[in-house]
């Protein structure tokens, strides 16, 4: 076999347990959990087909009472530029809730504030897939710091 298929049978393998882990072991903190469950509309994930994290962020907003409409894309590049999201802010999957994006990981803390708050901003996003938020499974180890964008340019919005 060659590296490129040793490769990809490596990063399916990985995907494969991180999607087994989040089912059976990943415990969400509700303790900041306040958002109007009334009030929470259909949100619209566009992700990979293959990706076993986002599938568990996908859950992880079901469980926060979402419906949840999924969205499976070869190329989830068209989304991130509509959405005008900067490269160095981009996760693997993006979230649609309303008028905002949702980019990546992003506790539930930071979903609440922005749905209570409702600022004038775009979106928030979590860069990258740091280990411990919704969908990515072990224990977080260092703070997220969650940024708001508007019009591209970004900043801090919160960090937990």
């Amino acid at each position: 076999m060659n590296l490129k298929s040793n490769l990809l049978k490596f990063t399916f393998s990985i995907l494969l347990v991180f999607s087994i882990f989040y089912t059976f072991n990943f415990v969400t903190d509700k303790k900041n959990a306040m958002a109007d469950i009334n009030n929470k509309q259909i949100v619209e994930v566009f992700k990979t087909p293959s990706c076993g994290c986002c599938y568990g962020y996908v859950l992880f907003l079901e469980e926060e009472k979402f419906k949840v409409k999924q969205t499976d894309m070869r190329s989830l590049y068209t989304i991130k530029q509509k959405y005008n999201i900067p490269v160095e802010m981009q996760s693997c999957h993006t979230t649609i809730m309303g008028n905002y994006f949702i980019e990546g990981h992003v506790p539930f803390e930071a979903v609440n504030k922005l749905l209570k708050e409702q600022p004038d901003i775009d979106g928030i996003a979590l860069p990258g897939m740091p280990i411990g938020t919704p969908g990515m499974p072990g224990d977080k180890d260092e703070p997220y710091v969650i940024y708001q964008i508007k019009d591209g340019k970004s900043s801090i919005f919160m960090t937990i």
